[in-house]
């Protein structure tokens, strides 16, 4: 009992941390976004924003019984679907309206955000677990990794170009990606709900 009482703080800890970081993320992602008129930046920041409340329900779904574990992540997933529709419709509405993004501001926002996602993920992968919740917070951190990579190349297009294009097609991109992610998380609650129900019975 001492030992998954210790995995258990140590996964709280875990998850409080990245809570932090991507609550940081989202801010001055969304600050910046606002600044550099980035469909990306501003994703990226709302995707952040939507782990930051996941992490939350995963914090506090650590010791407890399986079926909170997979309902906390059946909403980490639904969240994430959410949050795909709304990037969309928001790289719709720039398309129609018109964008001019900041290219170097794109760039120096997702070196820093690669950065502290990198770090998120090393500390989550850290933890070597199985839970679903911790693969979950693995899923986001992964996701909003190769999400930065894309507004780096986005931002250097749109200095290269001097067009918005690829700031709204990475939009798109960083919202498919959350979409994956969603339906994935979705899959592994599912997959282990039934698992624990077929070793009971």
């Amino acid at each position: 009992m001492s030992g998954a009482h210790e995995t258990e703080q140590v996964q709280r800890r875990t998850l409080l941390v990245v809570l932090f970081l991507n609550a940081l993320l989202f801010v001055g992602l969304g600050v910046g976004g606002l600044a550099a008129d980035s469909s990306a930046l501003l994703a990226n920041a709302v995707d952040n924003g939507s782990d930051a409340a996941v992490y939350l329900i995963s914090f506090l779904a650590v010791g407890r019984a399986l079926i909170w574990k997979t309902r906390a992540a059946q909403v980490s997933g639904v969240m994430l679907l959410i949050f795909s529709v709304l990037v969309l419709l928001d790289a719709l509405r720039r398309t129609l309206t018109g964008t001019e993004p900041v290219g170097p501001t794109m760039m120096v926002l997702a070196v820093v955000a690669a950065v502290i996602n990198l770090i998120c993920l090393l500390l989550i992968r850290r933890q070597q677990s199985s839970d679903v919740n911790m693969k979950a917070a693995e899923t986001f951190s992964l996701n909003d990794f190769a999400s930065n990579g894309g507004i780096l190349v986005a931002g250097g297009l749109v200095m290269w170009l001097d067009q918005s294009w690829p700031d709204l097609l990475v939009g798109v991109l960083v919202a498919a990606i959350a979409a994956k992610g969603g339906f994935d998380i979705l899959r592994d609650a599912r997959l282990a709900r039934r698992d624990a129900e077929s070793s009971v019975t």
